[in-house]
């Protein structure tokens, strides 16, 4: 059996609540050695204010693979401590404002003037620097400066709020995974680290290609529900069947366009997959009498049998048992919680839950042990209430 991709990666991370520990989950799943600083009165936040539906906190489901570590870092000791292990650490991950850590002491400066290895991540709502940098922020205000807030919903609606912390998750958790990792291929060749400042806001912006093409080719972004891929074209949407339930479409290629109009019996819509304007909302109205005129389940019947990008929109809890994502092991269960795999598979490595979402504190005498301190040095911290 080949060792995981990251095993002998060192983390020291100082994240908390959701961006930085799902990045952080994603490198312990990876083999990495996660460690989890948080702070002695509590630790991590979300261990209580991510139980947001019952008994279950969304913390069990980001941070499973890691060890924690309560570490004071307002005192001297603790900050001291953080330095003997950042001495040795290949990453460190902070997801605090700008300039917090330095004011702490356990900046990147700091840091790598004792480590030129480290790879240094920051993840942040508005980056480093820049007019916004000190501005409080959540998922919604990323996506809206973003600009891609404005582009989601219906024509004439209001802007929608999607159920997916999309700045949080794609925008800083995703994007801090690929800054990183290419940080640490080239730290393991060079013999030295880099700084990595991910912005949340940043990380959506780069993705919003359609408004920008529009932008490009007509000055300005279409009105949300108006472009080609939010309402305009009657080949890509989501439509009501006749008990309420929805069908998503996505017959973008001639093809599967062709495929569907004469599966809906209706050959003489097959020139217009590209319609817009008046012209494609006419063609989208035929669409919807079309589609109420069958149940969800008649429709989804139909569609099994034919090759048209046509799909049912199913409900959260009926994806947990979809046929597809169950043969491909995307949920497992951790310590009676179920949660979600990792969305990458690699040869010779299976997934291995080796620990649930760790205790507060719960491996900090271990942590320390193997980071050289003595037993009167770990007790010494623990009487000073520094861990």
């Amino acid at each position: 059996m080949r060792s995981p991709p990251l095993a002998g990666l060192r983390v020291l991370d100082l994240t908390r609540l959701l961006p930085g520990p799902l990045a952080t989950m994603h490198l312990a799943d990876l083999g990495a050695d996660v460690i989890k600083i948080e702070d002695p009165g509590g630790g991590d936040y979300a261990r209580v204010a991510g139980a947001v539906h019952g008994g279950v906190s969304y913390f069990e489901l980001v941070n499973r693979n890691k060890r924690s570590l309560t570490l004071d870092l307002k005192q001297a000791a603790g900050v001291d401590a953080f330095m003997r292990l950042a001495s040795a650490a290949d990453v460190i991950v902070e997801g605090f404002r700008p300039g917090v850590v330095d004011k702490l002491g356990v900046g990147h400066a700091a840091v790598s003037s004792l480590n030129p290895r480290i790879v240094y991540c920051s993840i942040s709502g508005y980056g480093q620097d820049g007019p916004y940098r000190d501005r409080a922020g959540h998922d919604l205000n990323y996506l809206g400066y973003s600009g891609l807030l404005d582009q989601i919903g219906v024509a004439g609606g209001a802007p929608a709020v999607p159920n997916f912390q999309i700045g949080d998750l794609l925008g800083g958790s995703l994007n801090a995974l690929v800054g990183l990792l290419a940080a640490v291929v080239d730290a393991r060749g060079s013999g030295r680290g880099r700084y990595v400042d991910v912005a949340m806001t940043d990380g959506v912006f780069a993705h919003t290609l359609f408004p920008l093409l529009a932008v490009l080719g007509l000055g300005q972004a279409l009105p949300r529900g108006e472009d080609l891929l939010s309402g305009g074209m009657p080949s890509y949407g989501v439509y009501a069947t006749r008990d309420g339930r929805h069908l998503a479409v996505s017959a973008m290629e001639p093809k599967f366009w062709q495929t569907l109009c004469t599966t809906i019996e209706r050959p003489d819509l097959a020139a217009f997959a590209f319609a817009t304007g008046s012209q494609g909302q006419a063609i989208r109205r035929e669409l919807e009498a079309i589609f109420a005129q069958r149940s969800f389940a008649e429709w989804t019947a139909v569609f099994e049998r034919v090759d048209c990008c046509v799909t049912p929109v199913l409900r959260f809890e009926e994806s947990l048992d979809n046929e597809q994502l169950r043969a491909r092991g995307m949920i497992v269960e951790v310590a009676g919680v179920k949660q979600f795999a990792p969305p990458f598979k690699i040869s010779e490595h299976p997934f291995e839950a080796r620990r649930a979402a760790p205790a507060a504190g719960e491996h900090s005498a271990q942590i320390l042990g193997e980071a050289g301190f003595s037993t009167a040095e770990i007790d010494e911290l623990r009487s000073q209430k520094v861990i």
